[in-house]
């Protein structure tokens, strides 16, 4: 019982995370990667692409954009707390 309390929990937290997205300005699918540096500036790291389609990671101080070629495929939310389960990143 007490398992499926922490499981519980834990969805929770990552549904109220993904509904507050949908809040927060963040780059949008679709979007090239000049769009998203010029909206957003310079990413503090940005990964070289992997694997086939290649795809690039780029971290921002709140968000991860994940690109396919040279357009957003996802954003994902940083943890705000470190209380917090998944998305790590």
């Amino acid at each position: 019982m007490m398992l499926f309390s922490l499981s519980a929990q834990a969805d929770v937290l990552l549904i109220d995370r993904v509904a507050a997205k949908s809040g927060v300005d963040v780059p949008q699918k679709s979007a090239t990667m000049n769009q998203v540096r010029a909206a957003y500036g310079d990413p503090m790291a940005e990964s070289a692409p992997v694997g086939e389609p290649p795809i690039t990671r780029w971290e921002y101080a709140d968000f991860v954009v994940y690109f396919e070629h040279q357009h957003v495929i996802t954003t994902v939310l940083k943890k705000n707390r470190s209380s917090e389960s998944n998305p790590t990143n």
